[in-house]
């Protein structure tokens, strides 16, 4: 994770923090060094099960911890989209198949601390991306979600995907896509749509996919994680 800020982000802080936000800006710097290898699950209001694939995040890490060396905590948390604890993590995960709903106090917080050096991966477990795209909105009013190319450092920061996003399942059918979100040059958020590499990433048992789709799937995810960790 890039630990610079520029004078622009520093300016932000100074001029738009709450005494909550500042309170939780200041834990987010001292959680970069203290926490750094940390990961969560988004907590999300609106009745969308965002406890979706509960052995995925779990599996990813040990394969991350075992083929790209990183030592993250291996139980991921879970941390809800409006708290300061949001700050703690580098890397936060949201999945699920329903609603999704952010409060104008969720948002903000969201906002803040992805511009701040967070990173959001939302991967659509089928049928997530309708709500999802409107909530987003409210996070980004400015911006909207650009479709990665191939050619993306994230497609090979640590396997090689010259085709950019796998597809691990079928859904409707429709080829795999990875939209980002950048603030100023960094990327921000990921939406992988039409993947769904958290069903690659759960116990073979629970949807008896065969090595080496799973394999596919592990192995993109374990380049989202090297290049957040990276940038």
């Amino acid at each position: 994770m890039n630990l610079k800020m520029d004078c622009n982000q520093i300016n932000y802080f100074k001029k738009n923090m709450t005494k909550t936000n500042l309170i939780s800006f200041i834990f987010f710097l001292f959680s970069l060094v203290v926490f750094s290898q940390e990961i969560a699950v988004l907590k999300y209001k609106g009745g969308g099960d965002w406890y979706a694939n509960p052995t995925s995040l779990p599996n990813l890490i040990a394969y991350c911890n075992s083929n790209i060396y990183t030592k993250i905590n291996s139980k991921p948390e879970t941390v809800e989209t409006g708290s300061s604890e949001i700050f703690q993590y580098p890397f936060v995960h949201m999945t699920g198949h329903g609603n999704v709903f952010f409060s104008e106090e969720d948002a903000e917080n969201l906002r803040n601390y992805l511009i701040s050096g967070g990173f959001l991966h939302i991967d659509d477990n089928y049928g997530l991306e309708p709500y999802l795209l409107k909530e987003l909105v409210k996070v980004f009013p400015d911006k909207e979600l650009i479709e990665l190319p191939a050619s993306h450092p994230i497609f090979n920061s640590a396997y090689s995907f010259p085709r950019g996003l796998p597809k691990i399942h079928e859904h409707d059918g429709k080829r795999p896509q990875a939209f980002g979100i950048f603030y100023e040059t960094r990327l921000v958020l990921l939406f992988t749509y039409e993947s769904d590499l958290g069903n690659g990433w759960e116990d073979e048992a629970v949807h008896n996919d065969p090595p080496e789709i799973r394999e596919k799937a592990l192995k993109m995810g374990a380049n989202i994680i090297k290049y957040v960790f990276e940038n």
